[in-house]
């Protein structure tokens, strides 16, 4: 693409409906795009940017500024600006008017620059495709790489489903949160309801989430550090560097140590903020964190935020208030009212739950829901009448539960989890015991260091090591079983590594951060496959965003010092979805301080056993003694204070298993979990994972855009450019990717794309077709069908401008009207189905027809403008249909929620306002939804 300069005419491939755009702005990599007809603003990459430059020829009419009409004689390029002349006059591209595209599908059949029928097909498949996905209850659902698990899935439906939500996922460890924000961001980013998000973790979990958003659900998003930032600003020393992408992740930390990066953050507006263990924010009424302030800044600036915690309020209500009132200031503005608020909803959960249980109320119980609703509607209850129950349980957690602002799923209302079968390993070397108590005693001290701080050089002796004879061992009894071994340090899984190859009849595989991005892939891979490595040697970012489902034994060959690092670290196999038991191995020297910390974790917390809760607080309460028990010199002595720390640290734990039962909202997690409403989506994913449609669809373009498709296995192909000069396509680079259309098999191997509807792959096809001229004229040639005469099939595409954040496809996305008219202007679209014709139609010159007069002066124009005519009538029924299913739906929702709003304080105000401003927009820009004409086809009859 050449040089971008202002006032430059574009159209926007992937946008044609905005109409013709000006270049208003080119700063920084980055060009700016204005469409006046539609009244949008875009802003693109210069080296990725999808537009098409207009220019205007010969014979077209233009208009100036002033609207006065300009028939252009002559063009001619002066500076990057193209100038059309005129008799007398000529108006430079500046100074040109409102204007509409000069590429237009008459011109090219009119030149006699026709493609194939079979090419014309691909188009109107396209379009057809495109109507589909965009318009599916699930747009924005299938592409995820994940398994389909219902409690996920409804939360993201019901989150996506609203306006800028502002939400606290606080699931249990194991059910899957950040899942369920990935699924979201990926909903509202696929919808085109967001454009901008900012996710802040700890600096640990970084590259966690890069991982999980970019191979789970293709979504790029750019990693901020001081080092990236100094780049940009080199660039653009005045600018803000957090304006320079639209997805960004960052650590917590690097923000709170760079009040100029604060500020920048701040003011870069984000659509989403997504901040992950928001528990570890610390606020008091009397002191807040750093990390508690930014976070409260950018919430303030951002439209929608979600908090992701495991912590549930019974671990502090003070916390839990810190939480709230990020997601409503104004809801949760008092600290004292908030822990003095009368919660009247303890009556309506004793209900829920009877009415769940299929139990009888009590004569109060019935007088309530009478004074709530009225006694027609609970008289149906006693009658058993087909619904009633179920109904009145779906409007009482509605109008009475917390739902709105927060979701929790807890393991115990959900199945699907493996047994935890723990085996404590102790070992002994007793001819070198005190040699193995120093050694190890140095490897403990340094795992413990920050990673920064951890000695790189630490020696050790993996070959003679008892942990190592006994992994060896334990290999060869389990043979083929698959172990993940998760350790500490990348120094150390080398170290594993070059012992392990002592004993070449065991293959293993290696994962850890100085790894690229593929190489792990590719040893992950090479893990899953049956004939593949049976160990994989992992550092702690094995515990982070990874499959290993597939593998039912876990080896410990150290432990973290941190009791939510070791639940992470365990919940690599122990998540729903598992589908055998899993073994978790302890290995650990008798006499060391290694056996302190399995035994305080087993004895004191069986944390091997049983997923643990609150690991945050006990560390914080209890680690600082173990460190200085693991320091005493005597190890007699630092036995018997460890029996009292593990005695206090068990009661400790009780008390706050009590706490988190008997605080068990029971009307949270029904509202949280909705199984009718998620049966129903996965049942709409199935459909689609199952429907070969998109297969088949993809098929044909790749054969097109000459990229080979190698069959590996049943519906799973290796992609790549049949030869180097073949055209580059979207999402495949040159050198190939692996793809499936198959869920599970996509989820068995991180390397494999799973490719869907809402795959960047698949919009990418979409797109190239619908961005070009392919197929939008085409000749064709049918025989045998009676009388001979002349037919034109023609496209047309009923176009609402893309309006940012209103997610119209909704109601009414690019919709094909297909019509096909005979020479007299008649249509006969019932008598040429598309299949009729696909069946016999054969490729035809169009030259001889073009070379009569009275077709291209008479015939041809009065057919197109016949068939215009018949598409503005079926135009107006498409908008009124379109109006009619935005109305249904947002009415529904503006009552719902103003009806809500009486009795659930969470129901924000300008959430019912932005439904009602949203149907005044939508409203508007469905009236104003114009015909094109996209793809034409003469059909000749013998």
């Amino acid at each position: 693409m050449g040089e971008f300069i202002l006032n430059q005419r574009y159209t926007s491939a992937g946008e044609p409906e905005l109409g013709v755009g000006m270049v208003t702005e080119v700063s920084k990599g980055k060009v700016r795009v204005t469409f006046p007809i539609a009244g949008e603003v875009r802003l693109y990459s210069i080296e990725s940017a999808p537009l098409l430059r207009t220019v205007f020829k010969p014979g077209h009419v233009v208009v100036d500024q002033q609207g006065r009409a300009m028939l252009i004689e002559e063009v001619a390029l002066e500076d990057g600006l193209y100038v059309y002349f005129g008799v007398d006059r000529e108006i430079s591209e500046a100074e040109l008017g409102d204007v509409t595209s000069a590429h237009t599908v008459e011109d090219r059949l009119f030149a006699g620059d026709v493609d194939s029928p079979e090419l014309f097909d691909l188009r109107r498949q396209t379009l057809d495709y495109n109507y589909k996905r965009r318009i599916s209850p699930v747009h924005g659902f299938v592409g995820g790489k994940v398994d389909l698990i219902p409690h996920q899935l409804y939360i993201a439906h019901e989150v996506s489903s609203r306006f800028a939500p502002r939400v606290l996922l606080s699931d249990q460890v194991g059910l899957g949160k950040t899942i369920e924000a990935c699924l979201i961001l990926h909903r509202l980013l696929v919808t085109g309801r967001i454009s901008r998000v900012l996710i802040l973790v700890p600096e640990s979990l970084v590259h966690q989430w890069f991982v999980e958003v970019l191979r789970k659900f293709n979504l790029w998003f750019n990693i901020f550090d001081e080092e990236r930032c100094k780049s940009l600003e080199k660039g653009a020393p005045e600018g803000n560097p957090f304006l320079d992408d639209q997805l960004v992740i960052c650590s917590i930390k690097f923000l709170a140590s760079s009040p100029k990066r604060t500020r920048q953050a701040v003011s870069a507006i984000w659509d989403m903020l997504v901040v992950d263990e928001a528990h570890h924010l610390e606020w008091a009424v009397d002191e807040v964190s750093p990390e508690y302030g930014i976070v409260e800044l950018l919430s303030q600036k951002a439209r929608g935020l979600l908090l992701l915690t495991a912590t549930p309020e019974q671990l502090g209500v003070e916390s839990h208030f810190a939480r709230l009132r990020l997601l409503d200031p104004n809801r949760y503005n008092n600290y004292l009212d908030f822990i003095n608020e009368h919660d009247g909803n303890k009556d309506i959960a004793a209900i829920v739950e009877k009415l769940s249980g299929g139990k009888v109320l009590k004569t109060k119980e019935i007088a309530l829901l009478e004074s709530i609703f009225s006694k027609e509607r609970i008289a149906l209850l006693g009658k058993k009448v087909e619904g009633a129950t179920h109904n009145l349980i779906e409007d009482l957690l509605d109008q009475h539960g917390p739902g709105r602002v927060l979701f929790r799923n807890t393991r115990l209302a959900m199945s699907g989890f493996p047994k935890r079968l723990a085996q404590l390993i102790p070992l002994q070397d007793e001819a070198n015991q005190e040699l193995w108590t120093e050694r190890l005693r140095k490897e403990f001290y340094n795992d413990m260091e920050n990673t920064s701080e951890r000695r790189t050089d630490q020696e050790f002796w993996f070959g003679e090591d008892p942990r190592m004879k006994w992994l060896v061992g334990k290999m060869e009894a389990i043979d083929p079983a698959k172990i993940l071994l998760i350790c500490t340090s990348k120094e150390k899984v080398l170290a594993l590594e070059s012992a392990l190859s002592a004993f070449p009849e065991f293959n293993a595989s290696v994962f850890h951060e100085d790894l690229t991005l593929v190489q792990r892939d590719r040893n992950a891979a090479y893990f899953a496959e049956p004939d593949g490595a049976q160990i994989l040697l992992c550092s702690e970012i094995g515990s982070e965003g990874r499959n290993f489902q597939f593998a039912h034994h876990l080896v410990l060959f150290d432990l973290p010092f941190h009791p939510e690092l070791l639940e992470q670290r365990i919940g690599r196999l122990d998540r729903i979805g598992q589908k055998k038991d899993i073994t978790i191995h302890i290995p650990y020297i008798k006499g060391t301080p290694q056996e302190l910390l399995v035994r305080w974790f087993h004895e004191g917390m069986d944390a091997f056993n049983a997923n643990l809760e609150g690991g945050n607080v006990i560390s914080k309460r209890f680690s600082h003694r173990l460190l200085a028990i693991s320091q005493m010199a005597s190890f007699e002595a630092a036995e018997s204070e460890l029996a009292a720390l593990i005695s206090e640290t068990a009661d400790y734990q009780k008390v706050l298993k009590q706490n988190m039962a008997e605080g068990r909202d029971s009307m949270l997690e029904m509202n949280s979990f909705r199984p009718k409403v998620a049966e129903r989506l996965i049942s709409r994913i199935k459909e689609e994972d199952k429907d070969p449609a998109l297969e088949t669809y993809l098929t044909k373009v790749f054969r097109h855009f000459d990229i080979e498709m190698e069959d590996l296995a049943a519906r799973t192909y290796l992609l790549h450019p049949a030869s180097f000069s073949a055209e580059v396509f979207p999402a495949i680079p040159k050198e190939g990717v692996q793809a499936t259309f198959d869920r599970q098999r996509a989820l068995s191997r991180e390397d494999v794309s799973f490719l869907t509807w809402d795959h960047p792959m698949a919009t990418g096809a979409i797109d190239k077709v619908l961005s070009s001229s392919l197929g939008t004229a085409s000749c064709g040639l049918i025989r045998g069908t009676g009388k001979p005469g002349l037919l034109l099939e023609l496209i047309f595409v009923l176009e609402t401008s893309g309006k940012q954040r209103v997610d119209i496809d909704r109601f009414l996305p690019h919709t094909p009207l297909r019509i096909v008219v005979d020479h007299t202007g008649e249509e006969v679209t019932d008598s040429y189905a598309v299949a009729m014709l696909n069946k016999s139609i054969v490729p035809d010159k169009i030259d001889p027809l073009l070379g009569n007069d009275h077709f291209v002066d008479r015939m041809l124009p009065d057919m197109i403008s016949s068939a215009t005519e018949i598409a503005e009538e079926m135009a107006e029924q498409e908008i009124e249909k379109g109006l009619e299913r935005m109305k249904r739906t947002l009415d529904h929702e503006i009552n719902r929620l103003t009806t809500l709003q009486k009795k659930n304080k969470d129901i924000r105000a300008d959430e019912i306002q932005a439904a009602i401003e949203d149907r005044t927009t939508l409203s508007a820009l469905i009236r104003k939804a114009r015909v094109r004409l996209d793809a034409v086809q003469v059909i000749r009859k013998e």
